[in-house]
């Protein structure tokens, strides 16, 4: 990642340091990273700076940030913190749950404009103008945002408004609630099977598993590929004006009321993620850097929860 010529940089341990301070702090903006790195021991005691030793600034810290996506050293972090779990003895590899969830863009709806460059009515105020949306028809297919192109319009359900979003799942492991593998994909109405399939993919091992879901997941052609996987879908079933793709092949048995359960689970992930790692409202652009930072929030949420499993452990054996 780094040259050998030219000046010292950040190095990158204490870079990754610093980013797992601002998840597990609920620290905002890389400004204020740098400016609790200035007066808080303990941050700097995390990091490795001495007491004496200047800050970096904060434009260094984000260019030097751009090398650990260049090396997608999230991804790597978060396959070391899973191989510490499976150490521990703390991961399934039968069971898990699937979910995603909508992650707000950091653009706003009046950057969300057409593409094919039709005219537009002159701003009132060309700083932050007045813009009325009303009897106008807006979609993914017509529009794109000008400050995030990669993020699309989307909505949590019906009734609720429509906010330029990214779309972030999860592969949760059912005995204890860890993360096991991530997905960020654009918020295109599919992506939630879509993210699905390819994390059933990547789970290791040949053996028999259950995939636990909502009704979003409760479609012929999901069932279907995850059957071909190995992977018995038990999903909950949707009924309403439709006939369900889960039988009762699946739901006889007592495991796939269990699944259902433990698949609720998967809202604490996402709560965490949202409220204390930063994910509620995005601070970055793209879907490269989008997903890198989801990947990094979930490795955080299962060092907080390997370390309440092996503290609840060693207290259980005392």
């Amino acid at each position: 990642m780094y040259s050998d010529i030219g000046r010292r940089s950040i190095p990158p341990e204490k870079l990754l340091r610093a980013l797992l301070l601002q998840v597990l702090y609920t620290v905002r903006s890389e400004r204020m990273l740098m400016e609790q790195l200035e007066y808080n021991l303990l941050f700097r005691w995390f990091v490795g700076l001495n007491m004496d030793e200047p800050v970096w600034d904060v434009t260094v810290f984000t260019k030097n940030r751009e090398r650990l996506l260049k090396a997608d050293i999230a991804k790597k972090f978060f396959e070391l913190v899973l191989q510490q779990a499976q150490a521990l003895d703390l991961m399934s590899d039968e069971h898990f749950t699937v979910d995603g969830t909508l992650l707000e863009a950091c653009a706003g709806l009046k950057s969300f404009k057409r593409v094919d460059g039709a005219a537009e009515p002159p701003p009132d105020d060309g700083s932050n103008p007045t813009v009325d949306f009303h009897g106008e028809k807006r979609s993914n297919q017509t529009h794109q945002s000008t400050t995030d192109p990669d993020a699309m319009l989307a909505k949590k359900g019906a009734g609720k408004e429509a906010k330029l979003s990214y779309s972030g799942h999860v592969l949760m492991e059912n005995r204890n609630g860890l993360v096991a593998d991530v997905e960020v994909l654009q918020a295109n109405g599919t992506a939630e099977r879509d993210a699905a399939l390819v994390m059933i993919e990547n789970i290791q091992g040949d053996q028999p598993i259950t995939i636990g879901a909502d009704k979003a997941y409760d479609t012929k052609d999901f069932v279907k590929e995850a059957r071909n996987m190995n992977a018995t879908a038990q999903v909950a079933q949707n009924n309403k004006g439709r006939k369900s793709a889960i039988d009762g092949r699946t739901t006889r048995h007592p495991g796939y009321a269990l699944s259902q359960k433990k698949r609720k689970r998967v809202e604490e992930i996402f709560g965490w993620m949202k409220t204390v790692g930063g994910m509620r409202k995005l601070r970055h652009r793209g879907l490269q850097l989008v997903g890198w930072m989801f990947t990094f929030a979930a490795a955080a949420y299962n060092l907080v929860r390997i370390r309440n499993l092996a503290t609840a452990n060693a207290g259980g054996k005392a």
